[in-house]
């Protein structure tokens, strides 16, 4: 598949690069990147990080960072993407590419009323939405409109970041205020191509905590019956949906665009 914004000589990141989505999306992305492009993988979990990069094309230069996002400081993450870079210039590359995609369900066993803790609450925004926020502001730093490079902005979202669910109070606040930011970071900058991407119920680990875990019966049963009825998606399924509906380019930066929305018909 051939998709403009991904071809040429690239920086792209991805966060949460190491399992589920986040891998599928580097090595699926990777493959549509011209020689010399660079890949910067960033998660927690070093060895499968390194299990990803060794996975991608050798024409590539991939870096890849360990680092807990939730604690990760606006010059720590500097430091990862200009090491990254090396002698570079951010001006060498055509595109520049960042994909928000690590994230945390939290606890999906207790309803809102039981959610009292200020520690867990800081902790989990920390992660799913500041974090998302200050990298990306390190991002356009170093890709700035000066530079002339086409950037693209694609954050992985949710369903439930529009529509509530019980039990899922942290991932369902936490998504909307992440979606909602880059919604503003999209009018207030007309030159980044930006994508809130909902994936639809992929086959990840999160899939399977909210079968096994979810606090609320019935929510617990629809995710079950997803599951048993064959309806679960696979990442690869997903991440070839999103490949297309960055080559049409049928939706305005910022808008939220779900895996089963038909964008084709949006002439």
């Amino acid at each position: 598949m051939s998709v403009p914004l991904l071809s040429g000589k690239v920086f792209l990141l991805v966060t949460g690069a190491s399992q589920g989505i986040g891998k599928q999306i580097t090595e699926s992305f990777a493959t549509l990147l011209g020689n010399g492009s660079v890949v910067l993988l960033i998660a927690r979990n070093k060895n499968a990080l390194k299990e990803t990069a060794q996975k991608l094309p050798k024409s590539l230069s991939v870096h890849t960072a360990s680092m807990d996002l939730s604690v990760a400081t606006a010059d720590e993450l500097k430091d990862v993407v200009c090491k990254a870079l090396g002698s570079e210039s951010a001006t060498q590359f055509e595109k520049a590419v960042i994909v928000h995609n690590a994230g945390s369900l939290g606890d999906v066993s207790k309803p809102a009323n039981d959610m009292k803790d200020f520690e867990i609450w800081r902790n989990y925004y920390n992660l799913n939405v500041f974090s998302p926020a200050i990298l990306n502001g390190v991002f356009m730093e170093l890709f700035n409109k000066e530079t002339k490079v086409t950037r693209l902005v694609v954050n992985i979202t949710s369903l439930c970041g529009i529509q509530p669910c019980k039990s899922l109070a942290y991932y369902c606040t936490g998504k909307a205020a992440r979606e909602m930011f880059f919604k503003v970071f999209a009018i207030e900058n007309p030159q980044v191509n930006v994508l809130n991407y909902s994936p639809g119920p992929v086959e990840t680990d999160m899939q399977e905590v909210l079968r096994n875990n979810l606090g609320d019966a019935d929510g617990k049963k629809t995710f079950n019956d997803i599951k048993a009825s064959g309806s679960v998606l696979t990442t690869e399924q997903t991440i070839n949906r999103l490949m297309e509906i960055l080559k049409l380019q049928n939706y305005k930066s910022g808008d939220h665009v779900d895996y089963y929305d038909k964008q084709d018909l949006k002439q």
